[in-house]
């Protein structure tokens, strides 16, 4: 005889499991404990099997609509018939089963998110701790809520571009094509470690709106630049921020990396500092000019107990704030439509070529710009090391002479 809720409601448990028949293979088991099992008995090539279907009450003996989302709610007679259809198909429920989880959990390990974190982990040892933090967040905040789940093979490109839209739509276009960049190196990773077969990020080149090149305000006339170096060298500061002022037309790196530079990737006795480009994600190497070195020498006394090189004022395990050159700049009158923090790269670029008539190429690798040798493949970061140190220094001591006050004329030295 079939079973009802009342019957199901009233089983009280005993010392042993009691069975409730219902019909079809379906039957109630009441453990001594008092849980209620609905199981599913089948016989599948020659062989008894069981199969769970859950836990009375919150699987009802039929199905029904849930009250608050009016959704269906499977019964335990909905789920015997399923699994009956199954046999009748040739199919072992049991087996369907596993291989359906099975499929869940690899779908899950091979998602989006799972992989780009572990492509995170791998690669952020090598970045700087801001620059890391800034790119899974974009990818938590702007890719993980709304492709995040889904298994990396089956995204396609237009489902990517609607995605990387979201932000572009908001006018953060910068973010947009580094969202884009990002996710194409976690595709390409799930390439090399099997996962996908493809990267379609690379479909969407064009499809996004340009991002207009910004201008930084830099000093080029060489008259003018002895004059911003005669005002660095009289700034009264901290020595922190004087060192820092002094160190960046020397290196001329970009603001971030300088004020991120830390003594473990310095070697004043080798005179070079070695790091990682925050941008293009490349090791790269700046020869330190003896000018240079002096500077961090005086500086080690102070910091150079320290991770950074130019720690921030309120935390020695902090870099200092990326206002603090730019606001020292403008203590000392130099306006902001004179020069920023990215002019000393200006500053240098042209003055190298224009007037020391340096070779374009050694200037561009110095700069940690991509440049490419004739069939098209990207120099290391030891190309022409030797060529540049001398350039380096060549343009350590043309400030010097700027700084001096010395008649400024093209010295046509040659760097290579």
């Amino acid at each position: 005889m079939p079973l009802t809720d009342t019957a199901i409601r009233n089983a009280k448990p005993t010392e042993k499991p009691v069975r409730l028949f219902d019909g079809g293979g379906l039957y109630l088991e009441v453990s001594p404990t008092g849980g209620k099992w609905w199981r599913f008995k089948y016989r599948f090539a020659g062989k008894e099997k069981r199969l769970s279907l859950g836990v009375y009450p919150d699987v009802p003996l039929a199905g029904r609509k849930d009250k608050n989302s009016n959704e269906w709610i499977k019964g335990a007679r909905d789920r015997r018939d399923e699994a009956r259809q199954l046999l009748a198909e040739g199919v072992d429920p049991g087996e369907n089963r596993k291989a359906l989880k099975s499929a869940r959990v690899e779908r899950a390990g091979n998602s989006l998110e799972v992989i780009a974190r572990e492509w995170y982990a791998k690669q952020s040892t090598a970045w700087a701790e801001n620059h890391g933090t800034r790119i899974i967040r974009r990818f938590e905040r702007d890719v993980f809520p709304w492709i995040g789940g889904r298994p990396i093979a089956e995204i396609t490109a237009p489902e990517l571009l609607a995605v990387i839209r979201r932000i572009e739509s908001r006018g953060a276009l910068e973010t947009a094509h580094r969202a884009l960049s990002n996710c194409g190196q976690v595709f390409r990773y799930a390439v090399a470690t099997g996962r996908a077969e493809r990267d379609p990020s690379g479909d969407l080149r064009g499809a996004l709106t340009p991002v207009k090149g910004e201008h930084f305000a830099a000093i080029t006339d060489p008259k003018r630049a002895g004059e911003l170096l005669r005002a660095i060298d009289g700034y009264q500061g901290t020595l922190t921020v004087q060192c820092a002022l002094r160190l960046a037309p020397l290196v001329f790196v970009r603001p971030g990396e300088l004020r991120n530079a830390q003594w473990a990737d310095v070697d004043l006795d080798a005179a070079e500092w070695r790091y990682t480009v925050s941008k293009t994600e490349t090791p790269h190497i700046v020869p330190l000019s003896t000018q240079a070195v002096a500077i961090l020498r005086e500086l080690h006394g102070l910091t150079g107990g320290g991770r950074y090189v130019f720690p921030g004022v309120r935390s020695q395990k902090r870099p200092m704030s990326d206002n603090a050159i730019l606001a020292a700049m403008r203590r000392m009158g130099i306006g902001k439509d004179e020069m920023s923090g990215h002019g000393f790269r200006a500053m240098a670029r042209t003055i190298l070529d224009e007037v020391l008539a340096v070779r374009p190429d050694l200037i561009e690798h110095q700069l940690a710009h991509a440049v490419r040798d004739p069939n098209g493949r990207a120099y290391n970061r030891t190309a022409h090391l030797p060529e540049r140190r001398k350039m380096m220094q060549q343009w350590a001591d043309y400030l010097d002479k700027l700084k001096a006050g010395a008649e400024v004329i093209p010295l046509h030295g040659n760097a290579a």
